[in-house]
Parts: C-alpha cells; sequence; structure tokens
C-alpha cells in the first residue's frame, strides 16, 4: 500500500513515469548493445582460416617456360627457380623477365645459391640471416 501511496505522490509530481522509465533504460540499452555486438562482430578463427603455401620450384630449360613461372607469381605463390643446368644466356633473359614480373607485382627477390634464385609475390616477405646477406651480396664479386 506504501508503493502506491507513493506512486501517487510521485505521479503527481510528473515524476512517476520518469522513475519507470530510468529503471527501464539501463536494461533496454544493454539489450541494445547485446544485439549490435552480435551483428557486427564475428570471431574467426585464424587457424583454420590460412590456407597451406605451396612453393613451386623449378628448373626451366627453355625461355617458353617463363610464362608459367609468371603466372605462379600472379597467383600469389612463391616460386624458386635452378638454373644451374641452363645456358649462361638463357639463364641471364630468364632472370631478367621474371625480376620484371616480380618488380610489376610488388613481389622481391634473392639469390639463395649458385644459379637458384627465390621470387616471392608482396604477399611474402623474405628474412634473411644476417651473415648469409653479407656473403651473397657483398663478397659475391670476389668468388
Amino acid at each position: 500500500m506504501s508503493k502506491k501511496l507513493l506512486d501517487r505522490v510521485l505521479g503527481s509530481l510528473g515524476l512517476g513515469d520518469e522513475l519507470e522509465e530510468e529503471e527501464v533504460r539501463p536494461v533496454q540499452e544493454k539489450e541494445e548493445a547485446d544485439a549490435r555486438q552480435k551483428k557486427s562482430g564475428t570471431v574467426v578463427n585464424l587457424h583454420t582460416s590460412q590456407k597451406q603455401l605451396k612453393v613451386i620450384v623449378v628448373e626451366p630449360l627453355c625461355f617458353d617456360e617463363v610464362q608459367n613461372i609468371a603466372d605462379h607469381l600472379r597467383s600469389r605463390k612463391p616460386v624458386i627457380i635452378n638454373l644451374e643446368d641452363a645456358e649462361k644466356e638463357l639463364a641471364k633473359r630468364i632472370v631478367d623477365f621474371i625480376s620484371g614480373t616480380t618488380y610489376a607485382l610488388g613481389g622481391s627477390m634473392q639469390k639463395v645459391g649458385n644459379n637458384i634464385f627465390l621470387f616471392v609475390p608482396a604477399n611474402i616477405d623474405i628474412a634473411i640471416d644476417q651473415r648469409d646477406q653479407l656473403d651473397h651480396s657483398v663478397f659475391s664479386w670476389a668468388k
């Protein structure tokens, strides 16, 4: 009965509706926030969304094979080119062509051995040990 009396007094002062709205508003705001979070928030498992990366290894013996190598780079796959058995002029032409393709795609290249090169597209970085980098770049003219 005291609650009814309180409601009447607050109602006559015009505060009864505001009190109910203040009690309801936090609950409604919480429910709306939860609904927005459910709509916008998506949980993705990073381990299942990654594809296995394939590295293509080729040993071209003629210049006609460079288009296939360039297509692999365009498909965002790293390519290792082994030119140990190729003629010197052919090897130079292949490296020049694939270097241009790699540059155009925003990728990078690295010599990893004697006439063996790694070409990677823009989505992959090449990490090199500093000692190996010095051996291949600075002192390569002395060998």
